[in-house]
């Protein structure tokens, strides 16, 4: 700790975002940056506690203390070295987590946490510009070979490390560009598509081959991948999402969230949409169904899109902006979030069910609703009631199904491979993320259930080492 009375003389400051009426006309990144004095006094309130909460808030285990104190002595490099030791990719997680290391970070007891995940971002950075991050070419390889199948957070972070670890790797994706949900769920306006770019350009140079535009379970078949691999990471993700069983779902204009997503993504690649299955948000009174990130991503992607109006609707209650009594620090906060997208325009409202769509010649026109009660039975469930005479009906063109994923999609190579599901419908593995197949591993989305970026990319450390030890067992 370089600064032992820094977090008594100097008080939380983050960097926020860009004006509105700025970051509304394009889809760059909407946060700013502190400059270095003011991250070096953000660095120097880390207390170095001899109990860190906040390695036991990250998912990747990430050593907080000693990358902020080598950020308060603006050694860059260090602190770069430090955070790369337990994440491969700090650029994401600085841009995209939720930061559960800063509410778990002892000075949040008073909502005054270390900013860890924006000074994360900002080392990564340094890394970058000073010319730090370089290429890491194993010197020695093992004749072994690793198919990955799915190039997102889980699928990169698995095969950064069994690249490291000597293995042949080759990463499979089904879409046209490597990075999975990186590149095709998260808006550019939180995650530019170049700094994705940048890491894989790295990870070419170390020697991962990277095979787009494959359909594991198509392209190549089961036999095929099974016969020229020693062992398999599946990273698939949770790609089947929740749908709405209501009456007027098949109408026009009714989409899930991650279609709506991708296409404007793609969009922004400068690819072009066909126009019969374009979907877009122009001049059009958008409901959101969903109150989480993804639905948020929406009303930012529609905000951008020049939309009418946007409603977000959330079945639950809505949340306290304190923490209630029992939900404690230092584990998460079930209170409000407010996203940069909620602060562009939208009416966001909460205790709503969606009870069904109304068309007109096959088109979405309304959206019939009804507030919703919840109470806890005597077991201590929480059991839903409609308030009677509640029922609505307003006005939408575009409707954004955004409530979530369950399960991955099971037909086509999960299927063939014949492994295990467990009870809800994910990849079942062992605490080695090893399925029932010998020499299929699993990891993310796939086998947890759709999570954050930050829990996908340590499931990716732990496959990788599980693989590792696989193929080179210790004689």
């Amino acid at each position: 700790m370089g600064n032992p009375k820094g977090f008594m003389l100097i008080g939380r400051k983050e960097a926020g975002y860009r004006p509105i009426n700025d970051r509304i006309y394009d889809y760059g990144e909407v946060e700013q940056t502190l400059d270095d004095k003011d991250r070096i006094d953000q660095a120097s309130r880390c207390m170095d506690c001899g109990v860190p909460f906040c390695h036991w808030g990250c998912p990747v285990g990430s050593k907080i203390p000693e990358w902020q104190d080598m950020v308060y002595k603006a050694n860059w490099k260090a602190a770069y070295e430090i955070l790369n030791s337990t994440n491969s990719f700090p650029e994401f997680t600085g841009r995209v987590c939720p930061a559960p290391c800063e509410k778990s970070c002892v000075l949040a007891i008073h909502n005054e946490a270390v900013t860890i995940r924006e000074n994360e971002a900002s080392t990564v950075e340094h890394a970058y510009n000073l010319g730090f991050v370089q290429p890491r070419i194993p010197e020695v390889r093992t004749g072994k070979k690793v198919a990955v199948v799915g190039s997102g957070p889980a699928g990169l972070s698995a095969a950064d490390l069994l690249n490291q670890a000597g293995h042949e790797v080759t990463v499979f994706e089904k879409n046209s560009a490597i990075g999975g949900l990186l590149r095709f769920g998260i808006p550019d306006f939180k995650l530019s598509k170049t700094v994705i770019d940048r890491r894989l350009a790295i990870f070419v140079d170390e020697g991962i081959i990277f095979k787009n535009n494959v359909t594991v379970g198509a392209d190549i078949t089961k036999e095929q991948l099974l016969e020229q691999f020693d062992a398999v990471v599946l990273a698939m993700g949770a790609e089947s999402p929740r749908d709405l069983p209501v009456e007027g779902r098949e109408l026009k204009g009714v989409h899930f969230a991650m279609e709506f997503l991708g296409q404007s993504n793609k969009r922004t690649a400068g690819e072009v949409i066909p126009e019969e299955i374009s979907i877009i948000a122009k001049d059009k009174k958008v409901l959101v169904i969903g109150g989480g990130d993804t639905g948020s991503d929406c009303v930012g992607t529609s905000v951008r899109q020049k939309a009418k109006s946007i409603t977000q609707i959330e079945i639950l209650p809505k949340p306290a902006t304190e923490r209630a009594s029992s939900n404690p620090w230092p584990y998460w906060p079930n209170t409000l979030r407010t996203s940069s997208s909620h602060l562009e325009g939208c009416e966001r409202r909460w205790s709503l069910s969606t009870k069904r769509l109304i068309g007109e010649n096959g088109v979405v026109k309304q959206a019939e609703l009804v507030a919703v009660a919840w109470e806890q039975d005597a077991n201590g469930r929480w059991i839903m009631t409609e308030k009677p005479g509640s029922n609505e009906i307003i006005d939408v063109d575009l409707v954004l199904l955004s409530m979530g994923f369950t399960q991955p999609v099971h037909t086509g190579l999960l299927d063939a491979l014949g492994i295990e599901y467990d009870a809800r419908g994910n990849v079942k593995v062992n605490d080695k993320k090893q399925t029932s197949v010998a020499k299929i591993f699993a990891c993310g989305d796939v086998e947890s259930g759709a999570s954050l970026v930050v829990r996908a990319i340590q499931a990716g450390k732990i496959a990788a080492a599980n693989v590792d030890q696989f193929l080179c067992p210790e004689e």
